[in-house]
């Protein structure tokens, strides 16, 4: 058996029941060993996550519905879990890697991630969604790209790279956690990074990537980080944007991207300027003080140094708002499917409910906590999915603490699990209201969702109006500004238990998140996979029989 991804001809079923995969789609191996290690971003040495000795993590390269096995060592001294942050897991809220669906990895043992990015492409990134080890490090890119039967709207790259930005602080992610569980919030990052490096203008930088003059290279932008919105710009060099999270989109130049935290965005960039060094710049937004870093791009055989002066960032949230509004999908291109994305009218199908999400910061016995709805989350010992899945629900939390539509004004929080039932198949209208001044970004697992609209002030109905109905993107992130709303519209008809979350890790850590359980009523294989036999059992159900399992 060979490792690293390359395509075994042996079948090997370690970790799926029957029925999981159609038997024709490819499988790709890999082993990972998570370990901690010594690097200096920010030229002061710290402990990282490892994942195969490498800071950031290897990038993971996919195809459309290739099957994808991971065996993941814990060798840290805490348990530990991977997400993959915008794969949708049909079917399959199991591999989701989040404290709602999954038991932690335990230090010192492995667990194999067996997932299939069904009918998607695109951009991701995975990351630790366990305590704060995602300030640590374990994260990187993730990439689906397309058959080679559908055709992609833009020629065949040169080279495809990506790109990971984030804000980064000097203090171990041990320390930070105790900053939280203390009452203390974490303040402004110390520093950016770009690949897991920051450079100097000036600075011997070894160049991230090389450019061949004339050719044009895809870049996968991601911001990666904690809490900070990054503009990404590269000197002298228009971005034309291609794809974000899944779906191409009508093709615009930008001179600069703002990328919000949790968001991706695929760019070509055409090396058409005179051959010698240029700066990437990744600079934090919406912060009192700006940080940023740069890297260096290279032209092939060229060894003039980058220029000094560097492109300058937007100021301001509108003219972040009104790069948003540029976005637009592209109806005509194909997908990971043959069909024109098109093809399916969202803007057609009746709302059967509307579910507004507030987001609120408060004390709670002296210490700040985050919320929905006056709901701050908090993990459970059983995991929300394998209570439900046991039929041991009303042992670990109870459905539906919160209402559709939060109070007008959120004054204090309750702290427990936030599970909300939303029926199979329906679809959905969610409204995210920020009453705060600080930028907010949320994503939902398991789908991706129309971002119809984002405006200031407060949502109405009669905002509906002015819902972008015919060519909103489709994606599993959204934003919402300071004293904003953001509206996304979607159908829940992936069975399983799903994290809606702040993207802000801080405020996710601290309870700005919540599930939702969508069920299907027949129990049936057509609409969700049994439990993987491999399943780590803790809490309640550590030790039991598994359930009877579903059939076709």
């Amino acid at each position: 058996m060979m490792q690293g991804g390359k395509l075994l001809t042996v079948f090997v079923c370690l970790v799926s029941t029957v029925a999981l995969v159609n038997a024709g789609d490819p499988y790709f191996y890999y082993t990972w060993n998570v370990t901690y290690g010594t690097v200096a971003p920010l030229g002061i040495p710290q402990q990282v996550i490892l994942i195969n000795g490498q800071f950031p993590g290897p990038n993971l390269n996919s195809t459309s519905n290739n099957n994808v096995v991971i065996n993941v060592f814990n060798n840290l001294d805490e348990p530990f879990l991977l997400t993959w942050s915008g794969l949708q897991h049909r079917k399959n809220s199991w591999q989701d890697g989040v404290t709602g669906t999954s038991c932690p990895i335990p230090a010192g043992t492995n667990y194999t991630y067996h997932f299939q990015p069904k009918d998607q492409i695109g951009s991701y990134f995975y990351y630790p969604s366990t305590a704060l080890h995602r300030f640590a490090g374990g994260f990187g890119g993730l990439r689906v790209n397309s058959r080679l039967l559908i055709p992609v709207p833009y020629a065949d790259p040169e080279d495809d790279y990506t790109v990971l930005i984030n804000d980064w602080y000097t203090k171990s992610h041990t320390a930070l956690k105790t900053f939280l569980d203390s009452g203390r919030t974490l303040g402004s990052p110390d520093g950016v990074l770009i690949n897991g490096k920051s450079g100097k203008v000036g600075g011997p930088n070894v160049p991230l990537f090389t450019m061949k003059p004339g050719k044009t290279y895809k870049y996968r932008i991601c911001n990666v980080g904690f809490k900070s919105t990054l503009n990404f710009r590269i000197q002298g060099h228009k971005m034309k944007l291609v794809e974000m999270e899944g779906s191409h989109v009508l093709q615009n130049d930008y001179d600069s991207l703002d990328v919000h935290v949790g968001q991706c965005y695929a760019v070509l960039v055409t090396a058409d300027q005179t051959a010698k060094n240029y700066y990437m710049v990744a600079s934090t937004r919406f912060l009192k003080k700006q940080v940023s870093t740069v890297g260096v791009m290279s032209y092939e055989g060229s060894n003039v140094q980058a220029s000094s002066e560097l492109p300058k960032a937007p100021v301001g949230w509108a003219w972040s708002l009104n790069q948003f509004r540029s976005f637009r999908w592209n109806l005509t291109a194909s997908a990971a499917r043959p069909n024109p994305q098109g093809s399916y009218h969202y803007g057609k199908i009746n709302i059967t409910r509307t579910i507004k999400l507030a987001n609120s910061k408060n004390l709670v016995d002296g210490k700040v906590r985050f919320g929905l709805n006056g709901v701050s989350h908090i993990d459970t010992e059983t995991p929300l999915k394998l209570a439900e899945y046991f039929e041991m629900s009303e042992k670990v939390f109870k459905y539906n603490v919160i209402k559709d539509e939060p109070a007008a004004k959120i004054t204090t929080l309750t702290v427990e699990p936030n599970v909300l039932n939303i029926t199979f198949r329906t679809f959905v209208e969610i409204v995210f209201e920020n009453h705060e001044k600080s930028m907010q970004s949320f994503n939902l697992d398991g789908y991706s969702f129309f971002s119809v609209a984002s405006e200031p002030g407060t949502w109405t109905p009669e905002k509906r109006n002015n819902y972008n109905l015919l060519d909103a993107v489709s994606r599993h992130t959204v934003q919402v500004f300071p004293k904003s709303w953001s509206a996304i519209l979607l159908t829940f008809d992936n069975a399983g238990m799903w994290n809606i979350r702040s993207e802000n890790w801080e405020r996710r850590y601290l309870g700005q998140q919540m599930y939702v359980s969508v069920l299907s009523p027949e129990k049936s294989l057509r609409d969700e996979y049994n439990i993987p036999l491999n399943t780590n059992l803790c809490g309640i159900v550590k030790g039991l029989p598994l359930p009877t399992p579903y059939t076709i």
